[in-house]
């Protein structure tokens, strides 16, 4: 029994590893890597025909995105998932595909201009077709023997709607181990889905770390504080332009935003429209809405029971086509715009930023997190410029974020999952999570629970019975710009963005009696004083 590391070691995105036991091969999750790559992984060990089942935890395409890439490569297995993931994923791995193809499109016209060879994608959209055909959805709790002495079973990690850890019981040779993959732990108290289901005990734990040195502090009410920044923003005749992933969170906006009309809470603005400007979105919210009972909390059971539907409300319009898209900014009605993609990597939510950002009236709010090294990320330490589509565009708009909404579990209740189980994991392996909070989270484990916990790197493999590391992968950091500069680049953008808020602090002074004013002042010159380089 072995267990390898490929993706998502040291990193976020890009979740990927492989169990080999019972002479099967056993792939679980197989993402595709978003934002800045940190690490080089390893390739996969084996051909994509030598796999003989994949074990997949939710549809978010950071651990579903290569799938068509393994079909393309000759993989015709199954695909164990639920049945809210293998319909999600209906969706996003069709989107993915037209994507790679798209891009293979561009590529290749400056390829044949250059006299360059042509750019093959990773997958078309026929892989992608091929690979539902090779999905099986299953409920929650229900035992499944995937090959002889190997089963698994689902349970709930309220991260998405479907999403799973998955719990793998495998006896060899008179010897059982039990490996349970956490797959992304939800947050709790949200919109639409349940709280995680706390987890029975198993020899080895593979969790993740997003969240990892990091705690989101008391329940904020997710209503009172959207409402207060589309009061804000709409008052100002701006634009509230929220970047979303298309598939979980989206849906969550528009629980809170239908609370927020049918409670009148908006003074002045009660009508504002709201767009989904993503096709992918809309497809997203049809499948949340399409009787999928069997994974919603309680509360939204007791909302159908009354016949309503808890997504959906007046003003609220779908925007599929790219005419439909261009019109939302053409339109100068204050408006709300919740469009993809979450990181702001892709999509049309960079044709709203490129509409919004240098407004002054507008909010950017972010409602999820940000991976290292992408615009979402850069917006929100400070950048003061960004460049869309060729062009220098001033940072001017407010840049906001929901707190407490995110969708995954924050430390505290990471450690609370793995504290549920009535004994001690032999070794628990941390992944999923920025370089230095993988190895964090992993030290807070073995300080708080005592339990064994390390952070493997991609190519790390383990043996199962003897409980020992006997592959040590080669780690290769990708350095395209330095940790520190990037730092520092951030730091600085964060000092001007400061800069800028001051600036507005003074105009906003305008009136203060004559000793605050001075006062004020004072202390503006004692800083310039301070930092001078004269």
């Amino acid at each position: 029994m072995k267990l390898t590391f490929l993706g998502a070691a040291h990193e976020v995105t890009g979740s990927c590893t492989l169990l080999q036991a019972c002479g099967k091969n056993i792939l679980i999750d197989c993402g595709m890597e978003q934002g800045e790559d940190i690490y080089e992984n390893c390739e996969l060990p084996i051909s994509p025909v030598d796999i003989d089942a994949i074990l997949l935890t939710h549809a978010h395409i950071d651990h579903s995105g290569k799938l068509p890439a393994m079909v393309a490569g000759g993989y015709r297995g199954p695909i164990y998932a639920t049945e809210a993931t293998r319909r999600l994923c209906g969706i996003m791995l069709r989107d993915s595909a037209h994507i790679q193809e798209s891009e293979a499109e561009w590529r290749n016209r400056k390829a044949q201009r250059s006299g360059q060879p042509p750019y093959v994608p990773p997958y078309t959209m026929a892989d992608a077709e091929q690979t539902m055909t090779q999905f099986l959805g299953w409920p929650y709790g229900e035992t499944v023997e995937v090959a002889p002495g190997i089963s698994i079973r689902f349970q709930d990690a309220g991260h998405l709607l479907g999403s799973s850890s998955i719990h793998v019981t495998v006896r060899e040779e008179g010897q059982t181990r039990t490996v349970l993959f956490s797959g992304d732990l939800g947050n709790k108290d949200r919109p639409l889905i349940r709280d995680p289901q706390m987890p029975e005990s198993a020899d080895y734990v593979v969790i993740e770390s997003t969240y990892g040195d990091r705690l989101h502090g008391p329940r904020p009410d997710y209503v009172w504080q959207l409402a207060s920044i589309m009061q804000e923003t709409l008052d100002r005749g701006g634009n509230l332009v929220i970047p979303c992933f298309a598939i979980g969170r989206t849906q969550e906006l528009l629980y809170l935003i239908r609370v927020i009309k049918d409670q009148q809470i908006l003074r002045g603005h009660g009508d504002v429209p709201v767009y989904v400007d993503s096709p992918l979105a809309v497809e997203a919210t049809r499948i949340y809405a399409a009787g999928l009972t069997d994974y919603y909390d309680q509360q939204t059971l007791d909302l159908l029971a009354q016949g309503i539907d808890p997504i959906d409300f007046p003003d609220l319009r779908l925007s599929v086509t790219s005419d439909q898209s261009k019109m939302i900014n053409m339109d100068p009605t204050p408006k709300v715009i919740l469009s993809a993609s979450g990181m702001c990597e892709a999509g049309r939510i960079r044709h709203h930023l490129k509409h919004n950002l240098w407004r002054a009236d507008s909010t950017i709010l972010f409602v999820g997190y940000q991976a290292e090294g992408t615009l979402g990320r850069r917006l929100i330490d400070g950048a003061t410029e960004v460049k869309l589509f060729g062009e220098e565009i001033s940072v001017n708009a407010r840049i906001a974020t929901l707190e407490g909404i995110s969708g995954h579990a924050d430390r505290d209740m990471m450690t609370q999952w793995l504290g549920h189980m009535a004994k001690a994991p032999m070794r628990v392996f941390v992944n999923h999570g920025e370089d230095q909070v993988c190895d964090s989270f992993a030290q807070h484990i073995e300080q708080t629970l005592r339990f064994p916990a390390v952070a493997p790197y991609s190519g790390d493999g383990f043996d199962l019975i003897a409980n020992e590391c006997t592959e040590k992968g080669v780690v290769v950091k990708v350095t395209k710009v330095s940790d520190g500069r990037r730092r520092a680049n951030a730091i600085f953008d964060r000092l001007v963005a400061a800069g800028k808020r001051l600036l507005a602090v003074i105009d906003q002074s305008r009136g203060l009696s004559n000793k605050e004013l001075s006062r004020f002042t004072d202390q503006i010159e004692s800083l310039c004083d301070k930092y001078s380089r004269k």
